[in-house]
């Protein structure tokens, strides 16, 4: 837990495979406690003291009450997944937690109306992108596909856009996008392709000449996971905490995220399942006035 990064990645990308679920390393010790009681070993007990200081240390805080101060804007990211049999549904559940930007993945073509649908009556404005949207309060313009499609994956692969939202604090960047997946295979933790469209994310945040920036995206990996690096160095530091997202039946891990540059995300919290396989993630955001 405490020299995770140290693990290398050369081999099977066990490093990143390590990272995904840093918090549950905590679940050895009732375990090792359990063992440490059956042998009645005190010396056993007081080296446990060190293990459990590592995990409070890195995510104990995450266990008090957050407060993050007050927010101007609420966002929300959500994968719908492209099996959700309820695409209206979904729509109205996320309207009712009041944000003020929507961003959507796993859009398919037949479900897309009905998003646009029920939403448009609350979210005037809305863009689309291959398989991934926003829908705002806030006017959007300058709106352009993000090109993160890995080399290798057909050229109808479209999960990324950005667009300029003006808002009653400026014009804020919001970028929206869904990297590719992983999979765990017997040579090890594939996320080669993740980690090279998340390259190509941090190349676009870099060139992003508006200040502010919102990305909200299903990233397909944690905070923790070095192979996000190139988009995490450059954003404010990122929200760690239990917000768990996927998947949604039992939530191991939040690899649907939103970050912020040159503003403040306060608070985050997951919303109640809808019919996709990920939990909706609702952020406030403090914004530079």
């Amino acid at each position: 837990m405490a020299f995770h990064s140290a693990v290398p990645n050369t081999v099977g990308r066990l490093g990143s495979l390590l990272e995904a679920f840093l918090p549950w390393l905590g679940l050895a010790v009732p375990m090792l406690l359990v063992v440490a009681l059956l042998r009645r070993s005190a010396t056993a007990l007081v080296a446990l003291l060190l293990p459990v200081a590592v995990w409070a240390n890195l995510f104990g805080g995450l266990l008090l009450p957050e407060d993050g101060g007050p927010h101007d804007i609420t966002v929300i990211q959500h994968n719908v997944s492209d099996e959700n049999t309820d695409p209206a549904g979904t729509a109205e559940a996320l309207i009712d937690a009041g944000p003020e930007l929507i961003a959507l993945e796993e859009l398919t073509s037949s479900a897309l109306p009905l998003y646009e649908r029920t939403l448009a009556p609350t979210y005037p404005y809305h863009a689309v992108e291959g398989t991934v949207g926003l829908w705002s309060k806030y006017p959007l313009a300058d709106v352009r596909p993000l090109d993160i499609k890995p080399r290798g994956i057909g050229e109808r692969w479209n999960r990324g856009l950005r667009s300029s939202a003006h808002t009653p604090w400026g014009e804020v960047a919001v970028h929206v996008a869904h990297l590719p997946s992983v999979r765990l295979r017997l040579s090890g933790f594939d996320s080669g392709y993740r980690d090279e469209s998340a390259g190509l994310l941090g190349e676009a945040i870099a060139a992003e000449e508006l200040d502010e920036v919102i990305l909200l995206g299903d990233l397909n990996g944690t905070v923790d996971d070095r192979g996000l690096a190139p988009v995490t160095s450059q954003m404010n530091p990122p929200t760690r905490d239990f917000a768990f997202s996927w998947p949604a039946a039992f939530p191991v891990s939040r690899i649907d995220h939103v970050m912020t540059r040159s503003a403040t995300v306060t608070d985050v919290r997951t919303l109640p399942a809808t019919g996709s396989d990920h939990l909706p993630i609702a952020v406030g955001i403090r914004l530079a006035s």
